[in-house]
């Protein structure tokens, strides 16, 4: 389905507005954001998406927030959001796009993904995602989106929680240590060669994304991974991009419940695909 829609955009069939037809025309850039309960924190993160974004032209976007099941105030939350943002960049007449998309029951992080994926713009160029919880910003976010072109040197550009010269990464220790472990685990299972598998900012190239979406069967967190993975043994180039990264609180990871359950998924994971990425 995802080949014959993108391989070739052709119009799309059926009661497409004008509106409509003006986002698959110039999006190159088609950013998921999977949303579950976040009323409180996404607000933010779509005010600085949006106040970076009217004074950026290129590349175009479109953001999706992928309600996964959200409570209907949260919901509710997220149509104004969209509606304001929209608002705003029509006015400056900036080619980007804001929308929800709503899903009638929490299915995981990794499905409320692959959903906006499936609902993008034709002829969307670079695909993406972003976690709503502002831990990224929305000018770290058109940062890393400038580095995209088609003769870009990477398939994929996936941002890193590294600590280094230039960069702030606001962590709990607990947290990064947990993250150390996962991503030991990690390159012993696939040998990745990733320093951060699971920072929530992803942009990955449409030509080597299509052919691998109808293969993703991850909900939840280990999404990343198995990107990483399937793109890896289609040939992508790889890349990490240091960001400034700040822990906003209120995760929704459930201590050692949750971590114990990646673990798990890994080692299955590694049986379903196979070891070596390369």
């Amino acid at each position: 389905m995802f080949q014959r829609r993108y391989g070739v955009p052709p119009a799309r069939l059926g009661g497409a507005d004008q509106e409509q037809t003006q986002l698959e025309t110039t999006a190159s850039i088609s950013v998921a954001i999977p949303a579950l309960n976040e009323g409180a924190r996404l607000p933010l993160l779509v005010e600085e998406l949006v106040e970076v974004g009217l004074r950026v032209q290129a590349p175009a976007a479109e953001f999706i927030i992928s309600d996964d099941g959200s409570r209907d105030g949260d919901a509710r939350r997220y149509e104004e959001l969209a509606r304001e943002g929209q608002a705003r960049f029509t006015a400056a007449g900036t080619p980007h796009r804001i929308r929800c998309l709503r899903a009638p029951r929490n299915e995981g992080k990794g499905s409320a993904i692959r959903r906006a994926w499936s609902d993008a713009a034709v002829g969307t160029r670079w695909f993406a995602f972003l976690d709503a919880d502002g831990a990224v910003s929305g000018s770290e976010f058109w940062r890393l989106a400038a580095m995209l072109s088609d003769a870009a040197p990477f398939d994929v550009l996936a941002a890193s929680r590294v600590k280094m010269a230039g960069r702030s990464v606001d962590r709990k220790l607990f947290r990064h240590l947990q993250g150390r472990v996962f991503a030991t685990l990690t390159e012993q299972l696939f040998q990745l060669g990733f320093y951060d598998t699971q920072c929530g900012l992803k942009f990955l190239r449409a030509g080597f994304l299509l052919p691998v979406l109808e293969r993703l069967v991850e909900n939840r967190w280990l999404l990343d991974v198995e990107l990483l993975v399937l793109l890896r043994r289609q040939g992508a180039r790889l890349r990490e991009e240091p960001i400034d990264w700040h822990e906003p609180g209120g995760s929704k990871v459930r201590f050692g419940v949750d971590p114990l359950l990646m673990f798990e998924g890994l080692v299955r994971m590694r049986a379903r695909l196979g070891g070596d990425a390369s």
